[in-house]
Order: structure tokens, then C-alpha cells, then sequence
């Protein structure tokens, strides 16, 4: 087929953390997808081949009806920064640098090859390579509702820039200061992370997570000693206490010796000292956000501010951020990560290289971030029934919606798949699963028998969008479709805590509110509002729940257990479903109740997740 009339853009983020490819089209979105969710492999950096063959399929395209290709960085400028900071700590960095040397020379520094060997023969046309904060600038504004607006994006490190801000003005973006490797509020927090035993690069949710349970008592140090921040927003670490520009560690004795404990090991359990730190480093985090925000808008004077970057993801900073800080709105990339610069790079070769105009539209260009492939065509759930599932096809929207919400409102946890595939890590409603967030036992159960996570984990609420200022102090209506921000419970639906509960862990056996499975400890929550244009398949299902209850929200978590991507197939679906102690399945219009499948089916699923590597 040939698509000449038409200008076909593929932007690719690889080979370093997340990778993934966006597909625009005439400057729409037409694919985004991540390549760990085809893999099964977590966080997978090889080049996305098998999404790119999704999302070109998905744009009814070859690669030879490309017109562009984009990548999401600049790798010579990220050797420069390997070599520059080896040559600084040398020879301390050996170690480091000789293990990472034979990637760079066989792959990394030689993008364009490799980039042409995995398009093939058919793409002769040109690679757009553009500087990482680049890209999460671009991704951050572009598909944004704003004509104009402030730009602000942080993250570990691109490649020297780990913090940048700019203004996006109709179709151009401008980044006007940054700041540089080793100074990184990401890294900054990572090497807290890992010093609390988690895996950095994935760990950073459970440290935001745990926060709740401890005090900042170590804050005042960290400003003491760690970072220091300056009026305008920016900030020096004192690399005195970091390893990670000379060693595969974020940290050594030395930060052991300031902080007065030992680093938690992965295999021990959490000390009330990690809950500590895990708080300190939090609001460290959002000091310094709200810092840099104030600057950025005594800059620009504009009340609008668009985010990326993986700080970006820190939904307890951006709520924070939304009620204390200068700007009247936040738009925040969905896909906020590495994975998002794909999206990023596609755009800036739309509008920047090309010069094509931006209208900015009213529910932004990116309206629901569902943009991978879809998991319930006929021929996936007709392989399903090959291998011995039993499904009941239910036709009709409302006959679907009424025995699922019946489902849910009798205490049973539901897998959710509808359409297409989200892009960015979280849940929104096409590969979920829900639960009533009005039963006090339901975050523990599906921590532990669903999730197989650790119990402190928070659920989020999805919550209809006319009915969300009932619940949590928000303006109401079409606010947080994308789960990026926590805002407060309303004061007539909280419960009062019991001041003689320990601190710590425990203080998950107390209820918080009318919605405890879902409220945390601050009595805030991570709120998606779900309006009908937005998800439509997703508000029709919380609309019965909500005519048989009177309860508009659902508990809503990302559709994988510890260890694996959310899922992508409705193969991955069935498969996760009948591992864990999920009661039911539903994919498109066919419900799957778990009493009902054969047990054959369960021990080889349970197969699949034993072999899974705890993150």
C-alpha cells in the first residue's frame, strides 16, 4: 500500500532504558507502544522491534511508507558525557567504564547502522536525531491543551541535561536553561531508592509508596549535606556521598556514616528507618519542584506548565505542585519516561523540522494515552477457546457493564481488557484490574494474592468525572484522566485515625475513609476522573457500578503481577488471571468467571510467573 499524500513519521526510544516507538501521522497519533510488553521482558532496552511491527500494522503502513525516522537523543553527546565523567573520577571509574566500553563501541555509538539493520532495506530515508530533554520537552507540550505554556522536565539523565525548563509557543518549543550531569533531582532520588534495597529504575514507585508510613526526619540533613538549592530553582549535589558517577553503586559508606544506618539489603525486611527516609527524600523531592516551578513562572509569567521526564511520574509531587505552586494548570505526559520521547522525537520532526502549524485542542492530542494495539479481535479469543477457556459472549455494552459491576460490588477483583493498550505505566482503564475500594480488606488481598506485591503498595480510584469534587477536593468534572496527580479526600468522607496504632506498617489495618482501599495514609489518593469522551467503554462499566452501589469509583491497577509488564495479549490477560486469585476476565464483550476454567490452564500459568525475577 502507499501512503504518498501523507506524512508518516516513526520516533523510536531504544537501546538504553524503556524502549519503545510512536507512529504520527499528518501530525495525529496514530501508535505508541513500548517493547517490553510484547518481550515480557521489564523495562526491556533492545531495539523495539516487535512494536514497531505493532504499531506499523496498527497505521496500516510499511516501513517503506516512512517518511521520517526520529530518535530520541544523541548518542555521541552521551559518550562524551561516559567519557568526560571517566576521565574526572579516573582511575576510581574503571570498573564502571570497561564494563559499559563493548555496548557503546559494537551498538551505542554507531545508532545509525543499527537503527537501518533492524528497518531493513525499505527505509533509505533520513534519521532525525534530537537531544533527550528535547524530546520530553516536545512530548510534554505538543499533545498538550495549551496555545502556550511553561515547560519544565527532570529526570536521572539524558545525555549531559538532567533538568531543563522552556516555553512551547503554538508549534515551537524553546528550552532556556538546564541542568547537568552529576546534579540530578532524579538521580537524587534513585540513590535513596537504592539505599532503602530497592531496584533503581523501577523501585522509585515503592519508595513514594512507603513514604506515607514514615517522617521526614532526615530532610534537614539532606539540605544540610546532599543538595543545595539556590533561588532560582537550580541545585549542586555534594557528589562527596554518590557513587554512581564512578561505580554501578548510587551510594557507599560514606552515606551510610552520614545517615547513621546501614543500607537495607533487598532480601531484608523494611525498617521504620527506610519508611523515614523514604519520606524525607519525598519532600526533599517536592521543595525542590515547587522551587523550580516558582522560577520557571516568575520566567515566563504563563499559568499553564507542561511535564516530562520520570520525576514527572512522582503523582505526590505533581499533586503537591498543583495546589501550592504558581501555575493554574499542569498537563502532564501520560508516558512521562524514556518510553515517552518516542512520541516526543515524532512530534519535534512534525512541527519543528517541518514547520507544520499547531492547534492546540481543547482534551489535548494524546486524549486517553490507549494507543497500542488492541487484545480482543476474534482470532485472539478464538485461540484462547483452542486451549480450553470458557468465556460467555455478552453483546450488548449494558448487559456486559451490569454483570461485571455485579461482579465487583460482590467483593470479586475483576481483570479489565478493553481496546487498545495504554502507553505509559499506568492503568486506565484498557488492561485493569478492578476492585471495590469501599471494602477495607481489598488493598491487603490484592497485594498479596493478585499483585504478589508488598502490602504498603497504594491502589489508585478511578472515579466518574462528575462525581470526583464528591469524593476528593478537586474542581470536579474532566481534571485527572491520566492518574498524575494525588489530591485530598473530602473531610465528610474521612474516618478518624486512631492515634494508639504504631507507626509503620501497621497503620494499614486502620480504615481512612469511606473508600479505604484506596485512600492513604495523608488521606490523599492517586485520582483518574473518567469522562465518557474520553473512555467510554471504561465510564459505562463505573456508571453501573455506580447505579448499583452508589459508589462512583472503582479501585483501578495495572493489569501484571511484581516482576512482568502490564499485560499486552489477551493471551498475557488469561495467563495472568489464572495464576493469581483474580474471580474474573473480561476481554471485549466476553466475560470469563474463574470457577469455571479448566485447572490445566492454572498450573501452566503458574509455571510462567514462578519463573518471574522479583523487581
Amino acid at each position: 500500500m502507499a501512503l504518498a499524500i501523507m506524512t508518516l513519521i516513526l520516533g523510536i526510544s531504544a537501546f538504553y532504558h524503556d524502549s519503545a516507538v510512536a507512529i504520527i501521522r499528518d501530525g495525529e497519533v496514530v501508535a505508541a507502544a513500548s517493547e517490553e510488553r510484547f518481550t515480557r521482558q521489564k523495562h526491556d532496552a533492545s531495539f523495539p522491534l516487535h512494536a514497531m511491527n505493532e504499531c506499523l500494522r496498527m497505521a496500516d503502513a510499511d516501513i517503506g511508507d516512512l517518511d521520517y525516522v526520529g530518535f530520541y537523543e544523541k548518542p555521541l553527546l552521551k559518550f562524551d558525557r561516559l567519557l568526560e565523567t571517566y576521565l574526572a573520577y579516573a582511575p576510581a571509574g574503571y570498573g564502571s567504564f570497561f564494563r559499559a566500553m563493548p555496548n557503546w563501541l559494537q551498538t551505542k555509538l554507531h545508532l545509525p547502522r543499527e537503527i537501518r539493520k533492524h528497518l531493513g532495506k525499505q527505509y533509505k530515508r533520513r534519521i532525525v536525531f534530537c537531544e533527550h530533554h528535547e524530546s520530553h520537552a516536545s512530548s510534554a507540550f505538543f499533545p498538550s491543551p495549551f496555545d502556550e505554556a511553561a515547560i519544565l522536565t527532570i529526570d536521572g539523565v539524558g545525555e549531559w541535561a538532567t533538568t531543563s525548563w522552556g516555553v512551547g509557543r503554538e508549534n515551537r518549543i524553546s528550552l532556556k536553561n538546564e541542568i547537568r550531569f552529576p546534579h540530578s533531582l532524579g538521580l537524587l532520588y534513585s540513590a535513596f531508592t537504592y539505599f532503602c534495597g530497592f531496584r533503581v529504575n523501577s523501585g522509585e514507585y515503592k519508595m513514594m509508596g512507603l513514604a506515607p508510613y514514615g517522617e521526614p526526619k532526615f530532610a534537614d540533613l539532606i539540605f544540610k549535606h546532599l543538595i543545595e538549592i539556590h533561588d532560582d530553582g537550580s541545585y549542586r549535589l555534594n557528589m562527596d556521598y554518590f557513587s554512581f558517577g564512578h561505580t554501578l553503586r548510587m551510594t557507599d559508606r560514606k552515606m551510610e556514616r552520614l545517615l547513621g544506618v546501614a543500607r537495607r539489603k533487598p532480601d531484608e525486611p523494611i525498617r521504620e528507618v527506610d519508611m523515614d527516609l523514604a519520606a524525607s527524600i519525598q519532600r526533599v523531592t517536592e521543595d525542590v519542584l515547587l522551587r523550580m516551578a516558582n522560577h520557571v513562572f516568575d520566567q515566563t509569567k504563563l499559568d499553564s506548565l507542561c511535564m516530562a521526564g520520570g520525576v514527572a511520574l512522582n503523582c505526590v509531587a505533581n499533586g503537591r505542585l498543583l495546589r501550592e505552586g504558581p501555575f493554574k494548570q499542569i498537563w502532564g505526559q501520560p508516558a512521562a519516561g524514556d518510553a515517552g520521547g518516542s512520541l516526543g522525537v515524532a512530534w519535534l520532526i512534525w512541527h519543528q523540522l517541518l514547520g507544520k502549524p499547531r492547534v492546540a485542542k481543547p482534551i489535548s492530542a494524546q486524549p486517553n494515552s490507549l494507543l497500542g494495539p488492541s487484545a480482543d479481535r476474534e482470532d485472539d479469543l478464538r485461540s484462547l477457546r483452542d486451549r480450553g477457556a470458557v468465556m460467555q459472549h455478552l453483546p450488548v455494552d449494558d448487559e456486559l457493564n451490569e454483570a461485571a459491576a455485579k461482579l465487583l460490588a460482590d467483593g470479586k477483583v475483576i481483570g479489565w481488557v478493553q481496546g487498545n493498550m495504554e502507553f505509559g505505566p499506568r492503568a486506565l482503564g484498557g488492561r485493569s484490574i478492578l476492585g471495590d475500594p469501599r471494602n477495607p480488606e481489598m488493598q491487603l488481598v490484592m497485594n498479596a494474592k493478585i499483585k504478589r506485591r508488598e502490602s504498603f503498595r497504594p491502589f489508585a480510584p478511578s472515579v466518574l468525572a462528575e462525581h470526583s469534587h464528591e469524593y476528593f477536593k478537586m474542581s470536579g468534572g474532566d481534571s485527572s484522566p491520566y492518574m498524575l496527580f494525588t489530591f485530598d479526600v473530602q473531610e465528610k468522607r474521612r474516618l478518624p485515625m486512631d492515634e494508639s496504632i504504631s507507626p509503620g506498617l501497621e497503620k494499614l489495618q486502620q480504615s481512612r475513609s469511606e473508600l479505604p482501599a484506596i485512600t492513604h495514609l495523608d488521606y490523599s489518593a492517586r485520582v483518574q476522573t473518567v469522562s465518557p469522551q474520553r473512555y467510554p467503554r471504561f465510564y459505562g462499566l463505573l456508571r453501573k457500578f455506580y447505579e448499583q452501589t452508589g459508589c462512583p469509583a472503582l479501585i483501578n491497577t495495572s493489569f501484571n503481577v511484581r516482576g512482568e509488564p502490564m499485560v499486552a495479549t489477551a493471551a498475557d490477560a488469561y495467563r495472568c488471571f489464572m495464576a493469581t486469585e483474580m474471580d474474573a476476565l473480561v476481554i471485549g464483550n466476553y466475560l470469563m468467571l474463574k470457577t469455571e476454567q479448566p485447572e490445566s490452564a492454572r498450573q501452566s500459568s503458574q509455571l510462567y510467573l514462578n519463573e518471574l525475577e522479583p523487581d
